[in-house]
């Protein structure tokens, strides 16, 4: 054996020895075989951090991967956060490792003595969000990393009232589960319940809910991007009266490769690609894309993808037309387009700005359980539409868009021709987003010269973003949460969103 650092050789051997897993235990053996002490001090030189997401990253061995000890470290903190006697649901998609997750997940919780029922199969992630209320759990469990790439897996914990943890929930759990011992003593029970289909048809049920009457003469073609969306969006679809669907076969079957998507994220060039193909073929008159756990939706129509903005407005003012007996409240974020609050004023409906993520997009609604929560949305492609589902949910709204795309079509329209009327109603509003690779300590420096910039509203402490508003349109700055990235979100109202995207980033010192 080639010789490594006896700090990473002794962590690496202790990892090995309490993981229960062949694949990552061989990881182990072939770093500390070649002597890779770089491999090594990736893996274990850090970790990966519990936030407001829960955990999410590549899959492999070590603190800072995704992987069997950690989701067993995760799940014995989150039990005693929660304390014995409570119920939580564990669900997970079809991702690698997944199944593996879910089960460790639910020995864990109820070997520690909570009440535990386990999804039955690979679901979306909306439907873990619904299931939440839906049994009266305390808190839930979804092992997914949504649309990022096959390399990764996730862990997302929900609390009792079905939406995603937001501060101080996330410290505290945090600390809980850095407080958890050797892994090794951690208590595994097969004492917990397995769901059957009732889940599932009491979600179809509950979205059909938020559905309106209408025209259903709509050709769709449809694709889950290789993951678990598909027989549930096409069955919500068919419940609704929409038979005229074609799933892109190539992208119908969950596979945790994503053969055709190597980032499975239907925002990404070239994604649908099969699918607009599919659409010239057979004279589609839309397109819906789910990414793979089904919680955002991407609409297409004439051969162009809708952004996340034009979708969300355009649901809107859809939903805000239909006869209302309370006061009604719409929500996006401060990223997205601020179209969303003329169209509430003109409706009468209340408007209100949340920081990014739907875990913030769905606090009003909870604060005001008084009004009708009538949509909820955010740029990037996430949609809650009635808040049947307290977290983004792309089946219902691809429902709710087919709707929307029939209606028109009886009407001898499409979307993009309501798209149109927006800008003769409103005026020309455009967003765009540009990211740009910036290592962490730069990330702040670019971030101290926007909020020099006179004018600038800085958002600190709540959040690290920074808005720029003059007459060229507004600028939102924030780093990506996520990756070595700082993110430039542009609205313009009649002007050039591509020349303010420049100026922007020179604002910033990235030009």
């Amino acid at each position: 054996m080639a010789s490594v650092s006896r700090a990473w050789t002794e962590e690496a051997r202790a990892w090995h020895d309490a993981d229960p897993d062949p694949d990552t235990r061989a990881e182990v053996e072939q770093l500390l075989a070649a002597g890779d002490e770089a491999g090594l001090a990736d893996r274990f030189g850090s970790r990966l951090q519990f936030g407001t997401a829960g955990l999410r990253g590549p899959l492999g061995a070590g603190p800072n991967r995704m992987n069997r000890v950690l989701v067993r470290r995760a799940a014995s903190g989150l039990a005693s956060y929660l304390g014995a006697g409570s119920r939580v649901v564990v669900g997970c998609d079809a991702r690698h490792k997944s199944a593996e997750f879910a089960e460790d997940s639910a020995a864990v919780l109820a070997g520690a003595g909570l009440d535990v029922v386990r999804l039955g199969r690979p679901l979306p992630t909306p439907v873990l969000a619904f299931a939440v209320r839906h049994l009266g759990c305390t808190a839930g469990v979804m092992v997914t990393a949504s649309h990022n790439p096959a390399a990764d897996n996730g862990y997302k914990v929900y609390l009792g009232d079905g939406a995603q943890i937001v501060p101080p929930a996330d410290r505290d759990i945090s600390a809980a589960i850095d407080a958890v011992g050797a892994t090794t003593a951690i208590p595994l029970s097969g004492t917990y319940r397995v769901a059957g289909e009732e889940v599932v048809d009491a979600y179809l049920d509950a979205i059909g809910t938020v559905v309106g009457v209408g025209p259903r003469d709509l050709r769709i073609v449809y694709t889950p991007v290789h993951g678990v969306g598909g027989g549930l969006a096409v069955e919500a679809l068919r419940r609704a009266g929409f038979n005229d669907v074609f799933v892109v076969a190539a992208q119908a079957e969950p596979d945790p490769d994503f053969p055709t998507a190597p980032f499975p994220n239907p925002e990404e060039p070239g994604v649908l690609d099969l699918a607009l193909a599919e659409a010239a073929a057979r004279g589609a008159d839309i397109v819906l894309a789910n990414d793979p756990d089904a919680d955002r939706l991407a609409v297409a129509v004439g051969g162009r993808r809708l952004t996340g903005d034009e979708v969300g407005c355009l649901l809107a003012g859809h939903l805000l037309d239909r006869p209302a007996e309370r006061d009604r409240l719409v929500v996006t974020t401060i990223v997205s387009s601020t179209l969303l609050g003329r169209i509430a004023a003109d409706a009468g409906a209340h408007y209100e700005r949340t920081l990014t993520g739907f875990k913030w997009v769905v606090r009003p609604a909870l604060a005001h359980p008084e009004w009708d929560f009538v949509l909820g949305y955010e740029e990037a492609l996430g949609y809650s539409v009635g808040g049947v589902v307290r977290d983004k949910d792309g089946i219902s709204a691809a429902v709710v868009v087919a709707e929307m795309a029939a209606a028109a079509k009886a009407a001898g329209r499409s979307l993009r021709d309501l798209l149109t009327d927006l800008d003769r109603r409103y005026g020309r509003y455009r967003t765009a987003q540009r990211s740009f690779r910036v290592p962490p300590a730069e990330q702040q420096a670019a971030m101290a010269r926007v909020r020099a910039r006179p004018g600038a509203v800085d958002l600190r402490p709540d959040a690290d973003v920074v808005i720029v508003e003059g007459d060229a349109g507004r600028v939102v700055f924030r780093p990506s949460g996520t990756e070595a990235k700082l993110k430039l979100y542009a609205e313009v109202v009649d002007g050039d969103l591509d020349a303010l995207l420049a100026e922007a980033a020179g604002w910033a010192g990235l030009a």
